[in-house]
């Protein structure tokens, strides 16, 4: 590898974070994890990646039920209530954040979302449903994925 090349190979966390990504659902952890990634991403100067993945439930749709309106509406109600935080301490704390949406399941949105925004780490709130207990919960598939520093945030 040339230094030309080296020079321009992206190196993930060698700094501390610089993108931090959350997974926010509207479910009270992953509210809380939103708050500590913030929280984060204040202290090292980074740049909070809000990401909402939009669940893609195509026998829901063969069914007749608005899928597609729904998690729309879930994605704006989120939207506005980070804005909304965002607004209430802007003078208190600074922290740049964007606000994304991807389509899948959980595991495979965020992994597509943290690859694609060449994230340095992942804040996800803990399940709240109690079968993940048997499968596997998103934070734990994220962890053993072992691609990046993963908080789980009860």
């Amino acid at each position: 590898m040339t230094e030309e090349q080296h020079a321009h190979r992206f190196e993930r966390g060698t700094d501390g974070p610089k993108v931090i990504v959350v997974g926010v659902d509207g479910s009270d952890s992953s509210l809380r994890a939103a708050a500590y990634a913030g929280g984060l991403a204040r202290r090292q100067r980074a740049l909070l990646a809000v990401v909402y993945v939009k669940p893609v439930m195509a026998a829901g749709a063969a069914l007749g039920v608005p899928v597609a309106e729904t998690t729309d509406e879930i994605a704006e109600d989120l939207v506005h209530y980070i804005r909304d935080a965002a607004e209430r301490v802007k003078d208190i704390f600074d922290v740049r954040w964007e606000f994304h949406t991807f389509r899948g399941d959980p595991y495979n949105g965020l992994v597509t979302a943290a690859d694609e925004l060449k994230a340095d780490a992942v804040v996800v709130g803990a399940s709240e449903q109690s079968g993940h207990r048997i499968v596997g919960s998103v934070a734990i598939r994220l962890v053993k994925a072992g691609r990046w520093p993963v908080t789980v945030v009860p």
